[in-house]
């Protein structure tokens, strides 16, 4: 990895605009980017370039993101999560199966996808050992349903990091101050943070 940017991510997505508009976003965000608009494409360059985590557009011709995120699993044990405007109940249980970080669901801004990134770089360690749900903004669907609090704060730490240009340590460090000087535990000021979040990008509220 490149000391001088935060992480190597890959970004695979057939629909060029979408491509061009997440690499550009990462790469003003601190991120190197390496870039791919079709299945067999993501391999080869994972396998050159070993990225420490890769978006995948899940509907492509030939490869599919499902079959680059199985390959990146089983052969390069790289996170991934998925970028898709599909939400059915049978592309749900395939992204759970397969263990990736997140699922991104279409229409996205570049303001969504960052504190998602943040977040996943944040919780690295854990997603290498068990390929752990990392979780994201409301746009999206949290993949493990048995700590849904684990995964708010990590969330408002990636925005933290990311609005802060804080590391990890910092930005946890300031949401404990936070909560401390409202009287609020950290699960509380985090879920009011992404509810923020999302009120600023005309989303709505998390509840």
């Amino acid at each position: 990895m490149n000391p001088t940017t935060k992480g190597k991510v890959l970004v695979v997505d057939d629909d060029r605009l979408v491509l061009a508009t997440v690499t550009h976003g990462l790469s003003q965000a601190g991120y190197e980017v390496i870039d791919a608009d079709n299945g067999d494409d993501a391999i080869l360059l994972a396998r050159q370039h070993k990225p420490d985590l890769a978006l995948l557009d899940i509907r492509m011709e030939g490869k599919t993101g499902f079959d680059v995120a199985a390959y990146l699993r089983e052969y390069c044990q790289i996170p991934f999560m998925f970028l898709s405007a599909f939400a059915d109940e049978a592309t749900i249980n395939q992204v759970k199966a397969l263990g990736a970080l997140t699922y991104l669901i279409k229409p996205l801004d570049i303001q969504q996808i960052v504190p998602a990134v943040e977040a996943a770089f944040a919780n690295r360690p854990q997603a290498l050992a068990a390929a752990a749900a990392a979780s994201t903004t409301a746009s999206a669907l949290p993949l493990d349903d048995d700590n849904p609090l684990e995964q708010t704060v990590a969330l408002a730490v990636g925005i933290v990091m990311h609005r802060h240009s804080l590391s990890r340590i910092a930005a946890l460090e300031r949401l404990k101050a936070q909560a401390l000087h409202d009287g609020r535990t950290l699960e509380a000021v985090s879920l009011r943070l992404l509810d923020a979040q999302e009120v600023l990008s005309g989303l709505g509220p998390l509840h």
